[in-house]
């Protein structure tokens, strides 16, 4: 009864997940969520000499569009049966106390595939500072999950799929944000750090101190330490000048309503 007892015509029996407009809650924000937050995770993939299913740890970020990141050695299981088959799938699973079968977790299928990107280099490193000191081996690699779809089980009935579509943003038009974040996020751990503290304390996050790894349309990636928060902004922003304003209230509202913030 892990998955629930979720069916499509609302009778109790095995969970059947449902597309995730029709899941009952909002799976593709939970999605998201977890693709965000969580920073390792189970990478499954396929033996090439029998097509035994191989599991390992990995730690995890994510692009600007939610796609997950990953920095593997060639000298790994994992990553020879990457570049033999590169078929595969991440699991992220929130974790918690109590039982581990009540907390959410996400399965992503997909293809994964070595990137030069430098981007993904820069959000991996931010996500994973300690990787720094091993990320330029020469057996060392980025490599990024193209998506194709995403099972969902948010706890005791909750179950969803998703399109690769719902667990990635879309981010035509969004351009100049992307080209612009290295230099935002370098500015608002410069000059901003009260400003993060307090848009991590409205996700409930305990205190800090809270740097800013990565931002995109929907929202922001915080992290201290070991720990992640994901700080949303109140509708979605497309350009550097719409961040501003939008970081700027936000950070009013959560001092009462003051107009001091991010400039």
């Amino acid at each position: 009864m892990a998955e629930g007892t979720q069916t499509r015509d609302g009778r109790r029996g095995p969970a059947v997940p449902l597309p995730a407009a029709e899941a009952g809650f909002d799976a593709i924000g939970l999605a998201r969520h977890l693709l965000r937050t969580v920073r390792s995770g189970a990478l499954a993939t396929l033996d090439p000499e029998d097509g035994t299913p191989f599991v390992s740890l990995v730690t995890i970020a994510t692009d600007a569009d939610g796609t997950p990141l990953m920095l593997l050695s060639r000298l790994s299981a994992h990553t020879r049966n990457l570049l033999a088959d590169p078929r595969a799938s991440l699991l992220f699973s929130a974790g918690g106390k109590g039982d581990p079968l009540a907390h959410p977790r996400l399965t992503v299928t997909g293809r994964a595939s070595q990137s030069e990107e430098p981007r993904h280099r820069a959000r991996f490193l931010a996500r994973h500072p300690k990787a720094a000191l091993y990320a330029d081996f020469p057996d060392f690699g980025f490599f990024a999950l193209e998506p194709a779809a995403g099972h969902l089980n948010g706890g005791f009935a909750k179950a969803a799929v998703l399109r690769a579509d719902e667990l990635r943003l879309d981010l035509v038009g969004a351009e100049s944000l992307v080209a612009g974040e290295a230099g935002a996020v370098a500015h608002m751990n410069a000059d901003h750090l009260d400003a993060l503290a307090l848009y991590a304390a409205g996700t409930g996050a305990e205190a800090g101190p809270w740097r800013l790894t990565g931002l995109d349309p929907e929202g922001m990636d915080l992290l201290a330490g070991d720990r992640t928060a994901r700080v949303l902004y109140p509708e979605p922003v497309r350009e550097m000048g719409a961040l501003r304003k939008v970081l700027v209230a936000m950070a009013a509202e959560a001092r009462g309503g003051g107009e001091a913030g991010p400039a």
